[in-house]
């Protein structure tokens, strides 16, 4: 309970401070609660009646993360209506009983609701069915005036939503993205710390392969940010977001995913190059312990460029690198060239020290290649 009270905490400060996450949600369920609260009052004064409860549970629940969503929502969600409603009075005309009615319309309804076109919506007939019968409202005068209220809440539901401050996701990717690339430098970071402070054996080696592998979590997390945000542009762009003043700041370019997804990829089969060195009952065998600590200088500039990457993506600035500075990558170029002498030197040695050094020195060039955009040879 006192980690729920705090987690609620956070939250309410995180919104107080400044745009993010928090004060989106906010935002949101405030303009749910007002889509509701003017549907009741529209369908109170309007058509008059005195329990107008389908016209603020309709807006209530089309108030969605997207304007494009709660027009498609609206579109599946009165069609179900309409199923239900008009499935009911059927049933009662033809029974002339409310629960034989119900024991006709409702499992046709259900079985309907499971219809891909209806998305997530298809339960709202059989809800309706029940309502409908549940309140003596089964008549053709009373069907028309629920279904008069389901389009007067599906207005004003998709009407607030575009045009109070319409949802646009463009925020979640550059921080997922920005996030990515931190935490793919981190691990950089953590890996050239074990091999540099001799600390490196199979536990930590697992360790740092676990924590690769969240940086899969992350990417997905990223794609599904990127959908969200073409998703939340459809209907909101040109005309429209700038007369609400939507946000115009460019998203990071797709190619970018891309980058850094093959970032992901590169520490991932480094960490697991790592970890079979470290296995003893496996024939490859780890290099010497000077090799390893030239590799973690490097590993640690990769990191270094990593971050910098991070800063740049969250705060949309113009790219800067650190492999771009001249003495950075004058340092890179030297400890790349001494990986490359000892990987000749224990050729010599047997192929067992010579494939995972091989390995090791390939995900380096990889990631140096990724980081630096391919615009210079190596």
């Amino acid at each position: 309970m006192r980690w729920d009270v705090r987690s609620v905490g956070r939250a309410a400060r995180a919104a107080w401070r400044g745009p993010g996450r928090e004060r989106d949600l906010l935002v949101q369920s405030l303009k749910a609660a007002a889509a509701a609260l003017l549907a009741w009052l529209l369908a109170r004064e309007w058509l008059g009646d005195p329990m107008a409860l389908m016209a603020p549970w309709v807006a209530l629940v089309l108030v969605q993360a997207t304007v494009y969503s709660s027009l498609m929502q609206a579109a599946r969600q009165f069609t179900a209506i309409c199923a239900g409603a008009l499935v009911a009075s059927g049933a009662q005309a033809v029974t002339g009983d409310i629960t034989g009615a119900l024991a006709l319309s409702v499992p046709v309804l259900v079985l309907l609701s499971n219809w891909p076109r209806f998305g997530d919506q298809g339960i709202y007939a059989a809800t309706t069915a029940v309502f409908t019968l549940a309140t003596g409202t089964f008549g053709a005068m009373e069907v028309g005036h629920r279904l008069g209220q389901a389009a007067l809440g599906a207005v004003i539901g998709v009407a607030v939503n575009a045009l109070v401050l319409p949802p646009i996701h463009l925020r979640d990717v550059r921080e997922n993205l920005a996030a990515l690339a931190r935490e793919a430098g981190d691990v950089l970071h953590a890996v050239a710390g074990d091999l540099r402070d001799g600390g490196w054996d199979a536990g930590t080696a697992a360790g740092r392969l676990a924590a690769a592998a969240r940086l899969q979590d992350r990417l997905e997390a990223l794609r599904s940010a990127r959908g969200w945000s073409r998703e939340s542009l459809r209907l909101t762009s040109g005309a429209l977001r700038a007369v609400h003043r939507a946000p115009t700041v460019a998203l990071p370019p797709e190619r970018e995913d891309e980058r850094f997804g093959r970032v992901t990829g590169h520490v991932t089969a480094l960490t697991r190059t790592l970890v079979v060195a470290a296995d003893e009952e496996r024939t490859p065998a780890a290099p010497d312990a000077a090799v390893l600590g030239c590799y973690a200088e490097l590993l640690a500039l990769l990191g270094d460029a990593c971050r910098a990457e991070a800063d740049r993506l969250l705060h949309g600035g113009a790219r800067a690198d650190a492999l771009l500075d001249e003495r950075t990558e004058a340092v890179m170029r030297d400890l790349h060239g001494k990986l490359q002498e000892s990987l000749r030197a224990q050729a010599g040695e047997g192929a067992a020290r010579t494939a995972v050094l091989g390995t090791l020195v390939l995900q380096a060039e990889n990631l140096w290649a990724d980081l630096d955009g391919g615009t210079r040879g190596r």
